[in-house]
């Protein structure tokens, strides 16, 4: 089997910029070996950061602006894998495949009475394809979707490909905006495989920071180090609806963004700065923990948690999920076999070879959905470039 060079591009609900990885994969499905060659984050600019935080708010958001956005960001994604390539002295003409999750608008789980569950991933493929003469893969979420799932979790599935073990159960926890797990029982199958979106991750506390010190983000929790912990705010945080609902159960930005910070702000504003930061670091490791609680100890008790994503670069946040799970050994990705910030971006790398060797990926026990199913669509480049073909 010949390898291929997959460039992987992720943009999270946090919208703080594009994570681009060079990876080199051979074979597909349960023989898939992956190689991480490079890794890069190319941080939007205040301009654009503002633009996809207005697409994301229903009462600020138009569809001139999405249908704008949607090209922007495809050329924006097309820049990061030339950057990558630039920075990793990797010729652009020798990638096969360009796997791009895209960034999330807008995501509805569930159907209610005003709107059908769908979700929506900008960031033009035919741009990203032109602009690298390379095929993309693309709108990995909408299949799943479309047999009657959340369209999320959709990492699981790379999770077990990649680090399934015979002798630990290992739990993935993922803290980006949002965090979720994924739970591989020792000596599992995909079937076994337990996954699902736990709540709040980095995206109030963000909005905290960006509120009282114009920041982006809690460098090193230092904010949270200064402040203390509000018992009764934090009791009134974890009296949340979402936490007692059982998997598959998936959420987003729609819930835990700017408005509920806001929300925050508004009914607690006498209370100092550092402790709402300090509160709302602590809600999310309280959330996970009684998630964990809750759904995952007395099923498949687990040895080990590996965290991604930026909450993993919070020591008062794995601090706090430290002491509330001391029997449970909890480290980042870097002290294993992928950097923490790269797992994302190159699990759809994994899910792109994966669309093209016509490989089943999404895990049915995770996100709800009918049956296991090929994700993505398919963006050809059909200019003057050897091209990788569906089910090569």
């Amino acid at each position: 089997m010949v390898d291929k060079y997959v460039v992987g591009l992720m943009s999270g609900t946090s919208a703080d910029g594009i994570d681009s990885v060079l990876t080199r994969i051979k074979d597909s499905g349960d023989q898939t070996e992956l190689e991480v060659l490079d890794f890069e984050t190319i941080p939007y600019t205040q301009e654009m950061q503002k633009k996809i935080f207005t697409a994301m708010d229903p009462d600020r958001s138009s569809s001139p602006l999405i249908c704008s956005l949607n090209f922007e960001l495809g050329y924006c994604f097309a820049d990061a894998v030339k950057s990558l390539c630039r920075h990793a002295h990797f010729s652009i003409d020798r990638v096969d495949l360009i796997g791009s999750h895209g960034q999330t608008i807008y995501h509805i789980p569930d159907s209610d009475e005003t709107y059908h569950a769908s979700t929506l991933q900008i960031g033009e493929p035919a741009v990203i394809s032109y602009e690298t003469r390379t095929p993309v893969a693309s709108n990995f979420r909408v299949m799943d979707m479309a047999a009657g799932g959340q369209g999320a979790p959709l990492i699981p599935y790379v999770d077990y490909l990649l680090f399934r073990n015979l002798e630990r159960t290992i739990a993935l926890l993922n803290i980006g905006g949002i965090s979720n797990i994924t739970v591989l029982p020792k000596r599992g199958n995909l079937r076994s495989v337990q996954a699902f979106d736990m709540g709040p991750g980095n995206m109030i506390i963000d909005e905290l920071v960006r509120k009282f010190y114009g920041r982006p983000y809690d460098r090193n929790g230092n904010f949270a180090k200064r402040g203390k912990v509000i018992k009764q705010i934090l009791k009134t945080l974890m009296n949340d609806s979402y936490f007692a609902k059982k998997p598959p159960k998936s959420t987003g930005r729609e819930r835990y963004g700017k408005q509920y910070a806001e929300w925050m702000v508004e009914n607690w504003h006498d209370q100092n700065s550092d402790d709402l930061i300090a509160t709302a670091t602590c809600f999310t490791a309280k959330a996970i923990f009684k998630n964990y609680q809750d759904f995952i100890q007395s099923k498949n008790p687990v040895d080990e948690i590996w965290v991604s994503g930026g909450g993993s670069h919070n020591p008062v946040l794995i601090g706090w999920l430290q002491t509330m799970l001391p029997d449970v050994t909890i480290k980042t990705f870097e002290s294993n076999r992928l950097n923490a910030d790269a797992k994302e971006a190159a699990a759809f790398a994994v899910l792109a070879n994966e669309m093209v060797h016509q490989q089943p990926a999404n895990v049915p026990t995770a996100t709800g959905a009918k049956e296991q199913l090929i994700l993505g669509n398919y963006t050809p480049f059909t200019g003057m470039k050897n091209r990788i073909l569906i089910g090569g």
